[in-house]
């Protein structure tokens, strides 16, 4: 069992509404040239990708613009952004977006920096090295792709997310403006924030750091949940629960945009240190053959693998829901939990997040085949409080149907 842990952030965040216009200044102070952004025409459309090319130009560098990017895309953009890297030849990339355009800004610069296709670098640790440095400006308030060392893409083939992990990927650089987060449509906000949400609930309901099976100083893809991890965790359950819903109706509330983002990232520092489980296990073959937003499909699953793990973290789970509705006292932990699984599913009614897997277009057929593929990332299975079986996915994905 591991006997020590770490921690890992970006390597610096910046956070504050108005904190985009920084880009140049931080960009030239660290000796860059070159810059590649990578986005998607609809940002480009609303007016946020040309202020920051002008300000990266007035600060003396050399900006190409990638804007082929889409929601969760697939192998063939990053072949796309990889070809525009590789005749651009920038010296950082910038990830502007939600966490698709980010996660391909991380994947661009690993296949731009080491070769190859992305299948190479599938999985745990197989970045050989350091990559180009990446910027992360994140437009919604969500996925922490802006600290994390993870990028997902979709196998369209194989029908599947598949994830890349690396301590190398992590951003060189942070800006978080939750002023970027003004143009976010509503379902993006919905869906956004209830994935920040599982973000900091699976890393708070992770297995201990002292529970991972790992040799001393052996790299892991997650520690566990550690004392920092919970403190992050924690507050961006507050956050999410006090602004979500506000966020989502009243887009233009200024302190529920900046709460969010917040909380957004919290939730990154929180789950990208102690790790990511069944939720997110279940989510990528779902969301790889039905198409659904991974952080929709995420909020979808959560009351469903809180109640699973219920047996191994009721004191949490009930400290959990303290955190979101901290007026109540629930009398028992038992009470307490089954409140905060409660509070979850109410969440998830307010915002439009869906009941039911029925809904996604998921039918009883699929199941065994998202059981089996969600039990074969074992990664997941193993952060997990409770060791599943594939028997016990097929049995919760059968709830949630």
């Amino acid at each position: 069992m591991a006997q020590s842990w770490s921690f890992f952030s970006a390597g610096q965040l910046t956070f504050g509404c108005g904190s985009r216009h920084e880009l140049g200044k931080l960009a030239a102070g660290r000796r860059f040239r070159k810059v590649l952004i990578v986005t998607d025409a609809t940002l480009e459309g609303l007016g946020l990708v040309q202020p920051l090319i002008s300000d990266l130009m007035q600060h003396g560098l050399q900006v190409e613009l990638f804007d082929g990017s889409v929601a969760e895309p697939d192998l063939e953009i990053a072949k796309n952004a990889t070809l525009a890297a590789t005749t651009f030849q920038p010296d950082a990339i910038v990830g502007l977006g939600g966490g698709s355009n980010i996660d391909l800004a991380k994947i661009t610069s690993v296949l731009a920096t080491h070769g190859g296709e992305a299948q190479d670098y599938f999985g745990w640790n197989n970045v050989p090295g350091p990559i180009i440095p990446v910027i992360a400006m994140p437009t919604t308030a969500g996925t922490g792709s802006e600290v994390s060392q993870s990028a997902v893409l979709t196998d369209r083939a194989a029908s599947m997310k598949v994830s890349m992990l690396s301590q190398f990927m992590r951003p060189a650089l942070a800006i978080v403006d939750p002023e970027l987060t003004y143009t976010c449509p509503k379902q993006v906000t919905a869906d956004s924030g209830i994935d920040a949400l599982t973000h900091a609930i699976e890393a708070y309901l992770s297995k201990d750091a002292s529970k991972i099976p790992a040799e001393p100083g052996e790299p892991v893809p997650y520690s566990g949940c550690t004392p920092i991890g919970e403190l992050f965790a924690e507050e961006a359950i507050v956050l999410v629960g006090r602004y979500l819903v506000a966020a989502v109706h009243d887009p233009k509330n200024r302190e529920a945009r900046e709460k969010m983002s917040l909380a957004a990232t919290l939730a990154g520092l929180a789950f990208s240190n102690c790790g990511v489980a069944v939720v997110h296990a279940l989510e990528y073959p779902i969301g790889g053959r039905v198409h659904c937003s991974h952080g929709g499909g995420n909020g979808l699953l959560l009351p469903y693998v809180m109640r699973y793990n219920l047996g191994e973290r009721e004191t949490k789970l009930s400290r959990i829901a303290q955190l979101m509705d901290p007026i109540v006292d629930y009398g028992s932990d038992m009470e307490g939990a089954m409140q905060a699984i409660r509070l979850v599913e109410q969440l998830k009614s307010l915002i439009g997040i869906p009941e039911k897997l029925s809904a996604l277009g998921v039918t009883k057929e699929m199941l065994p085949e998202f059981a089996d593929k969600s039990f074969a990332i074992t990664r997941l299975m193993t952060i997990n409080p409770r060791t599943p079986s594939r028997d016990d996915l097929l049995e919760i994905l059968t709830e949630a149907l």
